[in-house]
This record gives C-alpha cells, structure tokens and sequence, in this order.
C-alpha cells in the first residue's frame, strides 16, 4: 500500500496535475505512522498540499479560481516571498519584464523598491532620474502605501510589480508615506516606456566647484547592458581632455547587473585582484569576481559619491574600490543589499528569482543590510537632494548648465573634490620626498 500511495503521487507531480494525485492518495488507506517515518516529512506535506488543493476545488466559492494551474502558481507565489524580500516566483508576462528591465527598458513609473516582508509596506530606494516617478517627487524612503486603493501591506512583491508597471500612458494612483515629513500624499502617475540611460554627464566640473584643477565627473544611474560600453567612453573623452582627477557619482544607484558593476570598478584595479566574491550554501553557488586584464586607469585619484539609496551594484564597485584603497568614498552609509538573486526560467516559461548566496568586499566584509560606510561621511538634507536632483535632470535633458543650481550647493560633491585635491597635493608634492628620503637611506 505505501509503494502504491509513492508510485501514484510520484507520478502525479511529475505529470503536472497534483489534484489528480491528491484524488487518488485519498482513495487509497492511509499510510500507518511508521510508514510515513520510512517515507519522511517531505511525503507527509506534499500530501499535505494535495489535500489542501482538493479542499479548495471542492469546496471554495468560485470555482474559476480553483484551477491546476491557479493553485499551483499561488502556491508558488507564497513559497518564495515567504523566504525573504527578493525571494520571486514570476508568471511567464512578468519573467518577460523582467529581462527587458536587465536590458535597461520596460514600462511602468521608473522606481526601485523593496518589500522587507509579507506583511509590510513597499519601500522606495530611488526613483530613476528623469522617470514619472522622479517627476512625481517620489524619494528613496517614501513607503507606498496603496496602489489603486489597494493596500501593499497585503500584496505579494509580483503583485506590487503588476500594480506599477503597465502599457505607456495607462495610469496609476498611489497613496504615498513620505520619508522625510511623515506627510500621506496622493500621486497620479501616467506610465511611460522607461529607457535607461546608464551613464550620464560625463564633463569636467566648473570652476565654482574644482576650481584649477582638471577634475572629471560621471553618474551612473544603474547596471545594465550598456554601462560598460558607455563609462569607457566617457572615461576616454575626460582623459583625452586632461582630466587629473575623477568623481563618480553612484547617489541614487539601486544596482543592476554584477558583471557591469564589476567591469566599471575592475577599470581602477589591477588585473587578478578580488572584486566580489559571493558565498552560498554550496560550492556551485560560491563565487570570486576577480579584475581581467584590460586598460587601467591608475595615473589619476578617484573619489566615489553614495548615499542612502545606493544599491547592489553600486555597493559593490564603492566596497571595491575603498577596499583597495583605490578610491575615497564620500557621502553617506548606502542601502545595504548584499545577496544574490539567480534567475532560473521554467518549462513553462515562468521563472524563479532565488537568493542564492551573499556578496563579500575584497576585505571579506558583508554588504547585506550593513552597507558600505564612506570614508569621508557628508550628509544632506532631503530638500537640498531633491533640488539637486531636479535641476541635473534638466541640466541633462539640455546639455548644458552648472552642476549646481543657483543658491544650492551640493556639499557631498565639493567634500569629493576636496579629498581629491588633498591626494593630489600629496602625489605631487609629498611622494617625490618621500621617495628621495627612502633612497638616501
């Protein structure tokens, strides 16, 4: 009899249709304690959920809900939010979305979120520069709290995503916490097609700021396909022009791709040296991201700007860089998301987004929900951020104007250009006697 009970529930999951197998468990006596001792707790709540599913077919109201498929995708749902906040089993629409957003396009409101549990709100890391939600004066650390009236509190993350994303110019009201007032805002937001452009504003900064010295500047928004491709170039048009010093500015980067990440912070450090590595359960899932060999860039300082909304990949190239003393890192603690997520498709075409391991600086220090802390710590106020961010969206969308805005000023850029003329002054002047003092030995 247990033979039999295995052989018909094997042979049900593997066919799809756990219903079925869950119909002719029942059918059967049930297995006696010792028996399912011999079979484990894996038999024991897989029948579990065979019994439950054929409850609800039976028994529950609307019977269009109570599909195979139905139950099966919701018990999905459920299994991997219940693991943590990135955790993710994605319908086939949503798995397409999904790899468009890698490829730096997709259409919704331009924000990046984070759910920290099942039964709390949806928090806002940024809002990407130049996106409705941008324009709509969402904040890293808004907290939505209804989407169309519906609460987040009791959406899973995959429905949270249906909610925000959408067909360019369909609409989307949301109820809004702020951070920085604890004021309840209510936002209308049209959806748009979101193209990200990775990097933006590559120039040398004004005099107001850097005064005489060549100092080079660069944002990244986010990690895709075309950072990579897009920093060299902005790298190269700095270098050719003279540039003596660089600002890279990842404030407001909720990450993206590991590989970009890592080839824009390997252009800095010498081939063979640990970039990240990652640490799973297993050895398959435990990683070390090393610099390749390619053009260095080591004749010049190099400052990096984080705050509170940088993310992921962001934490990863600013932990890189400060670890190995490449660069100085100015601004605030960032975000704190360290883990892995590896994204695994299904015959189906659905997906699962699984977090599979954790991220580690080169100094062997975690990221996850610790960040990375700056060397030099310079905090902003929210209303000057926000002035800022919005006058650099304009300076971008006409290509031209000062990084700064009239009355404003962006004191997180100008401590980077300090430290930078600071190790400047000490490779021009203080190196040279050192070196003399050494060889006179």
């Amino acid at each position: 009899m247990k033979k039999r009970a295995v052989e018909w529930l094997l042979i049900a999951l593997l066919g799809g249709n756990l219903a079925l197998g869950a119909r002719l468990l029942m059918s059967q006596d049930a297995p006696a304690d010792n028996e399912n001792d011999l079979l484990g707790d894996g038999y024991s709540y897989m029948r579990l959920l065979a019994d439950v599913m054929v409850t609800v077919q039976q028994h529950y109201v609307d019977e269009a809900k109570t599909g195979d498929k139905d139950l099966i995708y919701g018990a999905l749902k459920g299994m991997l939010s219940a693991l943590d906040p990135h955790s993710q089993f994605m319908e086939p629409k949503l798995f397409e979305e999904m790899k468009e957003d890698a490829e730096g396009r997709f259409g919704g409101i331009g924000i990046s979120i984070h759910k920290p549990g099942q039964t709390e709100w949806v928090s806002i890391i940024t809002a990407m520069e130049g996106t409705p939600g941008d324009r709509a004066g969402l904040r890293g650390g808004d907290k939505i709290i209804k989407i169309d009236g519906k609460a987040t509190q009791t959406m899973s993350m995959e429905e949270v995503l249906k909610g925000l994303r959408g067909d360019p110019g369909s609409e989307v009201d949301l109820t809004v916490l702020k951070g920085g007032t604890g004021k309840m805002d209510q936002v209308h937001i049209v959806r748009e097609f979101i193209a990200i452009q990775s990097v933006k504003d590559g120039r040398m900064l004004e005099k107001e700021i850097a005064g005489d010295d060549k100092v080079g500047y660069i944002r990244i928004l986010n990690f895709n396909e075309q950072t990579d491709e897009d920093f060299e170039k902005g790298l190269t048009k700095l270098e050719t022009a003279g540039m003596e010093g660089l600002v890279i500015d990842l404030r407001r980067n909720p990450g993206g791709l590991l590989d970009a990440a890592a080839r824009v912070a390997g252009k800095f450090i010498p081939s063979g040296e640990v970039i990240v590595s990652t640490i799973g359960r297993g050895e398959q899932q435990g990683t070390v991201i090393r610099s390749v060999a390619e053009r260095k860039r080591f004749d010049y300082p190099v400052a990096v700007l984080v705050n509170g909304a940088s993310a992921s990949g962001a934490e990863i190239v600013a932990g890189a860089l400060k670890d190995l003393r490449r660069a100085i890192v100015v601004g605030e603690t960032t975000f704190g998301k360290g883990s892995v997520q590896s994204v695994l498709k299904n015959f189906d075409g659905s997906g699962v987004r699984l977090t599979t391991a954790r991220y580690y600086t080169p100094s062997n220090r975690t990221i996850h929900e610790v960040g990375v802390e700056p060397n030099v710590s310079v905090a902003m106020e929210p209303e000057v951020a926000a002035a800022l961010s919005r006058h650099r969206l304009k300076v971008t969308m006409e290509g031209a104007g000062r990084l700064e805005p009239e009355g404003t000023c962006d004191v997180q850029l100008r401590r980077a250009v300090d430290a930078l003329r600071a190790v400047h002054i000490y490779n021009r002047r203080v190196m040279p006697e050192v070196m003399a003092r050494t060889a006179a030995r």
